[in-house]
């Protein structure tokens, strides 16, 4: 969640989205293994740059410990594709959040 002066946005569960609320739906999460310590610099650059060369929107959400980023289901395969190319590999016990 987060707030400003002009807007409040939340992040949850599309089934958890109340009905007549403006939402974009059918978001997949890709979770970036951490923690990273905050001297090292780069890790979601390298995430992101291939997925913005590919055309690929993402929407990012950093926590203390872990990195999050959101991509449209229908961009998925295509994504993964990418990252792959770019050295980036999928653990067994990770993968789409959604």
């Amino acid at each position: 969640m987060t707030q400003t002066a002009e807007e409040l946005s939340i992040v949850c569960e599309q089934s958890r989205v109340p009905s007549g609320v403006r939402s974009e739906t059918d978001w997949v999460g890709l979770k970036l293994e951490g923690p990273f310590p905050f001297a090292m610099t780069g890790v979601l650059a390298s995430f992101l740059q291939p997925l913005a060369e590919a055309g690929v929107p993402i929407f990012a959400i950093a926590t203390f410990d872990t990195d999050y980023v959101l991509l449209k289901r229908d961009k998925l395969e295509q994504a993964l594709r990418v990252l792959g190319a770019a050295g980036h590999q999928e653990l067994p016990s990770a993968g789409p959040l959604g």
